[in-house]
């Protein structure tokens, strides 16, 4: 049975090789979480010695088969929790990554099939991010960044690339949510802000949250 730190570490390589597409390098997990470089690559031996990564000094470290499938396992409950606290208890989005982040680490398994199919088997989170099945394969969707759309294209939200508590409670104050359809009226070329219409408003966004709205394109 790996540790609460174990499966945390599995969880940010997932998440940092899915973001850059490429090794994870020492300093990218200590700066993720918040830990001395010295630290990463104690437990990214620990990692290699049990075959859950692959771990080359100053190259970086990658997820071995039985590592990644150990993440999604993770993922997997993580994003389950966040669904069932949200639908089933009324907790607001902005609230329930960090209660996610501890009932992820319970082991049983029947406790997260027994969820899932509770659920009705949930495709993505609140946040807009695809749940994996039991056998770690998720949905993935056709998505872009608000900010790479033209004046005069428009897409449905879909999910955030950032998840804290301030941006979906700066979403939530501009009653912006995963489904709205957004139309880019203008944009700023001094800024990069955007002029969007919505639910027969206009709204002027920054670059910060345009970068950070996940659309999927009206084509």
């Amino acid at each position: 049975m790996l540790s609460l730190a174990e499966e945390n570490y599995l969880k940010a390589i997932y998440h940092l090789h899915h973001e850059n597409n490429k090794a994870v390098s020492t300093n990218d997990l200590s700066s993720l979480l918040d830990t001395k470089a010295s630290s990463v690559t104690d437990m990214l031996k620990k990692l290699a010695d049990k075959s859950l990564v692959v771990y080359k000094k100053y190259q970086g470290v990658k997820l071995s088969d039985r590592g990644e499938n150990t993440a999604l396992k993770v993922i997997r409950k993580h994003r389950l929790w966040e669904v069932f606290l949200v639908e089933k208890l009324n907790f607001n989005w902005d609230e329930v990554h960090d209660i996610a982040e501890q009932l992820e680490h319970i082991q049983s398994e029947k406790l997260t099939d027994e969820l899932d199919r509770f659920l009705d088997y949930p495709k993505r989170d609140p946040h807009g991010d695809p749940i994996p099945n039991k056998d770690g394969q998720f949905e993935v969707a056709n998505k872009t960044m608000l900010s790479e759309l033209e004046i005069g294209e428009s897409g449905i939200c879909i999910g955030v690339k950032d998840s804290s508590s301030a941006f979906l409670n700066y979403l939530d104050k501009q009653a912006i949510a995963l489904g709205k359809t957004l139309t880019v009226k203008e944009k700023e070329s001094f800024d990069q802000s955007m002029l969007v219409a919505y639910d027969n408003k206009v709204l002027r966004l920054s670059e910060q949250a345009t970068q950070n709205l996940y659309i999927k394109p009206n084509h």
